[in-house]
C-alpha cells in the first residue's frame, strides 16, 4: 500500500476503547477513522501498526483527560505514559491536547442526529478525537496561518 502525505494522527485514549481521528493532507479538518477496542495491548498495538503504516504520520495528538479545574489526574497520567510509548515506537513528536468535555460534545453530536449515544459509545470515542483534533488543528493554524 502506498502512503500518503504527511498527517496528524489524533487519539482519544481509553482502557478499553481509543478512537482515532486523522487530519487531511493540508492539516485543516480532522475526520474520523475507527474506534479501537481492544482487550489487551498486543491487539491494541496490531491495530495502531496498521494505521501507521497505511499513513505518513508526522505527529500524533493523544486527547488529555484533564479534570475540571486544569489539574492532572490518574487518568492524565496514563495517557502521557500512552503517550510516551507511541513516541518511543513510531519515533514522532506527540503532543497533548486537553479533552475536557469532548465526549459530551460527541454525545450532542450523535443526538443531534436523532440517534441514542449509549448504544453508540464506538461512535462517540470517534467522534471525540475528531473534536480532539480539530481543536488542536485549529489552534495550530490560528498561530501559523497560511500565507
Amino acid at each position: 500500500m502506498m502512503r500518503s502525505e504527511n498527517r496528524i494522527l489524533a487519539l482519544d485514549y481509553g482502557t478499553k476503547r481509543i478512537g482515532v481521528a486523522m487530519s487531511d493532507a493540508l492539516g485543516i479538518v480532522a475526520q474520523p477513522i475507527e474506534t479501537i477496542s481492544y482487550e489487551n495491548s498486543d491487539v491494541l498495538w496490531t491495530k495502531l501498526d496498521k494505521i501507521r503504516n497505511a499513513f505518513s504520520i508526522e505527529r500524533i495528538v493523544v486527547g488529555m483527560p484533564l479534570n475540571m479545574d486544569g489539574s492532572e489526574g490518574s487518568s492524565a497520567e496514563a495517557a502521557r505514559s500512552f503517550g510516551s510509548r507511541l513516541n518511543k515506537r513510531y519515533s514522532v513528536p506527540v503532543d497533548f491536547w486537553d479533552e475536557r468535555l469532548s465526549s459530551q460534545v460527541a454525545e450532542k453530536t450523535i443526538r443531534s442526529i436523532g440517534k441514542e449515544p449509549s448504544r453508540r459509545k464506538e461512535q462517540v470515542d470517534k467522534i471525540a478525537a475528531v473534536w480532539i483534533l480539530q481543536g488542536y488543528l485549529d489552534r495550530l493554524n490560528w498561530q501559523n496561518p497560511a500565507p
